[in-house]
Order: C-alpha cells, then sequence, then structure tokens
C-alpha cells in the first residue's frame, strides 16, 4: 500500500460494537477533519479517472455528497445528488431497491443527467452493495454512460461487490 493510502487508512477509526454488537464501524470523521487527510484521499479517489471524461460526479446520499462534490471539483464536473426520498422538488426519477429488512429509494431530478453524459458514481462505503447498485441503475435511467464508481472503503466481507454487475470498474480506495 502507498503511502498516501496508509496516511488516509490512519485517518479512519474503527468503532467496535457500533452500532449494534459484532459491528465494527469504519469512522472518517476524524479523516474528514484532517485537511490533508482529506485531500490526499479526494485526490486517490480521482486518480483512476483523470482523462476519462467524466462529465458528473453522482454522489450518494448522505456521505457520497462530501466525496462527490470535491471529486466534481477535481475532475471538472459536475455534481448530481442522488437522494433519498422526498428530498427533491419533481419531477423526479426514482429507483427502488432492496434493503435486508425493507425496501429504499433513489431519486434524482428528471434533468440531472443528460442522455449519453460520462457519469462516476461516488459514496463512502461500498457494503452488500444494495446502494451502489440502485444508483447505477438510476444513472442508467437517467440515459447517462457509467464511467464507474468509486468508494473509499470497500467492506470485503459482505460481498457488495458481487452486485455490481457492468463492466465499468468498481474503484475501492481502502478494503477492509
Amino acid at each position: 500500500m502507498d503511502s498516501s493510502l496508509t496516511q488516509i487508512r490512519a485517518l479512519i477509526r474503527a468503532v467496535a460494537d457500533f452500532p449494534k454488537a459484532g459491528v465494527v464501524f469504519r469512522d472518517i470523521t476524524p479523516l474528514l477533519a484532517d485537511a490533508g487527510g482529506f485531500a490526499r484521499c479526494v485526490d486517490a479517489l480521482a486518480e483512476p479517472w483523470q482523462g476519462s471524461g467524466v462529465q458528473a460526479v453522482c454522489g450518494i446520499e448522505s456521505r457520497g455528497f462530501i466525496f462527490g462534490a470535491a471529486l466534481a471539483q477535481k475532475l471538472h464536473a459536475g455534481f448530481v445528488p442522488l437522494r433519498k426520498p422526498n428530498k427533491l422538488p419533481p419531477p423526479v426519477v426514482a429507483v427502488d431497491y432492496a434493503l435486508e429488512y425493507g425496501v429504499d429509494r433513489l431519486e434524482a431530478r428528471n434533468d440531472a443527467l443528460r442522455v449519453g453524459e460520462r457519469a462516476l458514481i461516488v459514496d463512502d462505503v461500498l457494503a452488500t452493495g444494495g446502494t451502489v447498485a440502485a444508483a447505477r441503475a438510476l444513472v442508467e435511467k437517467l440515459g447517462a454512460q457509467l464511467v464507474g464508481a468509486s468508494v473509499v472503503i470497500e467492506l470485503a466481507a459482505l460481498q457488495g461487490r458481487a452486485r455490481w454487475q457492468d463492466d465499468a470498474p468498481l474503484h475501492a480506495l481502502l478494503r477492509y
């Protein structure tokens, strides 16, 4: 692992038994609070996409907004928020997706992406893969061309990558 990723990893705090017993929560707030660490993280997120013609970065609510907006600026692209239900004024396009115990939804303005626009999806964590798969479906429903996806953290034991059924690359900075 290169020194930049080692420095980023050092700023992510492991919190045992949160939000419930047996879970190790990866807390990114120390990373966000460290200006140099956050800048290194955004640079590392941007690196695989430099020169790929990304026109829009789609950040998944809510922590994906933090990384997505910064990444969009770095890539000279627009930012598109992919929101939870009822946060955007109509008209919206929506995709429902299954949770372990129920259903959730992601929404975007119906004019958030242009047909054929080159879009990148960004979130903080890839866990079971449902949210990023829903984001992919939403980007495609809007008619954009998916370039790929990036996450800061992949929780490999949860096998979320298996739900990424696309030829576009899925890039994770850190795997736990």
